[in-house]
């Protein structure tokens, strides 16, 4: 019989080790793989690459060249002649044993290494000056072990062919320091006017030090206080590193952090505001090192023409409300505006305030998010009570009091209306009917909804009745209420605002070519009606002030106190937005109607000269009828004829039940109320009868239907014992057209006619 053959037992012991031998021989055949790779494709060493770098040309929607973005502000120095402070300061923060290894340390790889597992993704570099030197030189900003393995053998050629101050000095002139400024010298020039040579502060030159690691977020023009930590923290390193001592790094970081605050002149650049903001959005797609070194070639939608009438506008004092004093302080009000295709959505102009004293300074036009007030009414209101409701401009609401919860809105110059259309409403920015078709209509889900589909997102748990008025928690920028406009001029399309239109590498490769990104916001007959309504307002509403002898469109708008005041509006061809107001929300003794009108018919005049007057294209889907303007329903048989209103309607909105509001009411002739059997003289015409009462100094109340008895006839009065003259009726103004007649014995009138 055949022996059973044992079965082996399994060694775990050789098995971990047979695995392990196999994960190292893995990680080794791809890490050469890897280095191998990476010694393939990197670059070629040579002096010019690490000196070279192009500036970016800017041109106007002509391809006409406006400047240059860039090393035209960059000066090399000579290390001889920089302070040791500052060459201290750099290398305190950025390679503090610069001077001891050769082209890469250890101990900062095993630091960033240790942050980046932590971290679950590569952050950190541990790159000394040579590293950051050949970086800047001739890689990318990409964070891979390629890229970094490249690094390190470019870095280790470099310390072989080039001295430690050599390698120092080449660094100090291309490392980018913001604002332009390539370099130490340049970047002294720009932030404190001085030049390297004659020395700077301990503090300045701990700032500049601070700086490389990320320009923009410690530029001390955008962000001080995060500029006065970063240079707080080089002057920590730098005691810490025994580069100075401690009383030192604490006299330094008490001193107030100064910065040059105009540029000298020969470093002055063309449309500043424009030209800023071209620039942040270029950073934003390409990095700051791609835009001041990589020679992009960027055309952008700019018209120098309407770009220079604007900045003109807005330097001309008259245009702006007188300027205040506050704690022996001038305060001055600021502005911006914007002007743009509401077609294509390019940007034409845009000015950011009255006056640019810095490189990339902050831009009222983009950044400064105020309460746009009434101008926030056609997004907030009547767009969407016609693209979702079925309203339309001869829709009736009642401007009377109300509240909703502790919330009670007001109207600006104190009356109350009582019926008038949505036209009648938005012509004089009622402010009590914008709120009531937004509570009672609309709601504020579908206003969010309506703003979001115009470029502007609100949050709903942040947004009650108010913002019927533009209260909005964040407010809006210039650039976003003339893009929204911009829908209604554009049949209800809504386009992406853009300052650019191709972007080309220095080679000619097109990086960028702009697509205007847009959709359908609203129906093109719903952007015509708030047009047609908009019209009115500068016909002869609120708006008159923008007048510019074509048609034209537009919206005032007013907060509180007049802290804020806006002309939106727009013609065919252009749509324009205006801002004014203080940069510390200040009371203005001014209204959107007054200068930003007057600043847009300026701007809009000036720069439609020359353009063939148009109307806007009205589409198909709209008719125009006859409604009573107390209803809003068709004309019935009690309708007076003065009621009467013609406006246009959406197919299929028009109205089908007739005027159920007017009936006839036979009331004292005397005082107009309900009669009483001492009343002399009765007379029966058309009343508003609605189920509810309004206080007596609405301005159509003596229109409607009384629900007090006669007290002009009450027994002992003069009038009831039939002495002295009747007074003339209240309830009857204008011309009244009588059919008499008997009734009882007693005359009784009929009256049909004006109200």
């Amino acid at each position: 019989m055949a022996k059973r053959r044992t079965r082996r037992k399994l060694n775990s012991r050789r098995l971990f080790s047979l695995l392990f031998c196999l994960a190292v021989l893995s990680v080794g055949c791809v890490g050469c793989g890897l280095v191998y790779s990476s010694i393939r494709d990197v670059p070629k060493l040579t002096p010019d690459s690490l000196e070279s770098a192009a500036s970016t040309l800017v041109y106007d929607k002509d391809d006409k060249l406006i400047t240059q973005i860039g090393i035209k502000n960059s000066v090399p120095i000579d290390l001889k002649d920089v302070p040791d402070n500052v060459k201290n300061a750099f290398l305190a923060i950025g390679d503090p044993g610069f001077y001891k290894h050769h082209g890469f340390s250890f101990r900062g790889i095993a630091r960033a290494a240790w942050n980046d597992l932590s971290s679950g993704s590569i952050k950190e570099g541990g790159s000394t000056i040579t590293q950051q030197l050949v970086k800047i030189s001739f890689l990318s900003d990409e964070r891979t072990l390629k890229r970094k393995l490249q690094e390190l053998i470019l870095a280790l050629q470099v310390e072989r062919q080039y001295t430690k101050d050599e390698i120092l000095e080449m660094y100090l002139n291309n490392i980018y320091l913001g604002e332009g400024a390539y370099g130490i010298q340049a970047a002294a020039q720009t932030y404190f006017g001085k030049e390297i040579k004659r020395g700077l502060k301990l503090e300045e030159a701990a700032m500049l030090g601070g700086l490389p690691q990320a320009p923009s977020a410690y530029s001390p023009y955008l962000d001080p206080q995060a500029a006065l930590s970063r240079r707080n923290t080089v002057l920590d390193s730098m005691a810490k590193n025994n580069f100075i001592s401690e009383s030192e790094a604490a006299k330094a970081k008490a001193a107030e952090l100064k910065i040059e605050t105009k540029e000298p002149a020969e470093r002055q650049y063309p449309y500043p505001y424009f030209l800023d903001y071209l620039t942040d959005k270029l950073i934003e797609k390409y990095g700051e090192t791609e835009v001041f070194k990589g020679g992009l070639k960027v055309y952008t939608s700019l018209d120098q023409n309407i770009q220079q009438i604007a900045e003109a506008a807005m330097a001309r004092n008259s245009n702006f409300p007188s300027s205040k004093t506050d704690a022996n302080n001038l305060l001055q009000p600021q502005g911006a505006v914007v002007v743009l295709d509401p077609h294509t959505g390019e940007i034409k102009a845009l000015v950011g305030g009255r006056e640019h004293t810095q490189k990339r300074q902050w831009n009222r036009a983009s950044q400064t998010t105020r309460q746009p007030g009434s101008a926030f009414k056609p997004i907030a209101v009547y767009g969407p009570a016609i693209e979702y409701k079925g309203m339309g401009p001869a829709s009736v609401v009642d401007d009377i009091p109300v509240n909703y919860g502790s919330y009670e809105p007001h109207n600006v110059d104190g009356r109350y209306r009582g019926l008038i259309t949505l036209r009648t409403a938005m012509t004089n920015s009622v402010n009590i009917a914008a709120v009531k078709i937004l509570m009672d209509k609309v709601g504020i889900s579908d206003a969010i909804k309506f703003a979001s589909g115009l470029g502007i997102q609100l949050d709903p748990q942040k947004h009650g009745a108010g913002m019927a008025l533009g209260g909005l928690y964040n407010g809006v920028t210039p650039l976003q209420m003339a893009s929204a406009y911009g829908a209604f001029a554009n049949q209800g399309i809504y386009v992406e605002p853009t300052a650019i239109t191709r972007v080309e590498k220095a080679d000619g490769v097109i990086l960028e070519q702009n697509v205007p990104k847009q959709h359908q916001a609203m129906k093109a007959t719903t952007a015509y009606l708030i047009t047609d309504m908009l019209k009115s307002v500068v016909q002869s509403g609120t708006g008159t002030n923008a007048q510019i002898g074509r048609p034209a469109a537009g919206k005032t708008g007013t907060t509180d106190d007049g802290k804020d005041i806006w002309f939106v509006g727009y013609t065919r061809e252009l749509v324009a937005a205006v801002w004014i107001g203080y940069d510390k929300p200040t009371s203005m003794q001014a209204y959107g109607g007054t200068y930003p009108a007057g600043i847009w018919r300026e701007i809009m005049s000036k720069a439609l000269s020359n353009v063939t007057v148009k109307d806007f294209q009205r589409p198909d889907g709209l008719v125009s009828y006859t409604v009573d303007g107390k209803s809003g329903l068709l004309p019935g048989p009690n309708t007076p004829s003065d009621s009467l209103v013609t406006d246009l309607f959406n197919e299929g909105t028009v109205p089908t039940e007739s005027d159920n509001i007017h009936v006839f009411v036979e009331v004292c002739a005397a005082s107009g109320q309900l009669p009483t059997e001492r009343c002399p003289d009765k007379v029966i015409k058309p009343l508003i009868k609605l189920p509810y009462s309004v206080p007596s100094f609405v301005e159509d109340y003596n229109l409607r239907v009384p629900t007090q008895p006669c007290a002009v006839h009450e027994p002992g009065s003069s009038a009831s014992a039939g002495g002295g003259n009747k007074p003339s009726n209240p309830a009857i103004p204008g011309e009244i057209k009588t059919q008499t007649g008997k009734q009882n014995g007693r005359t009784v009138r009929t009256d049909r006619g004006n109200n």
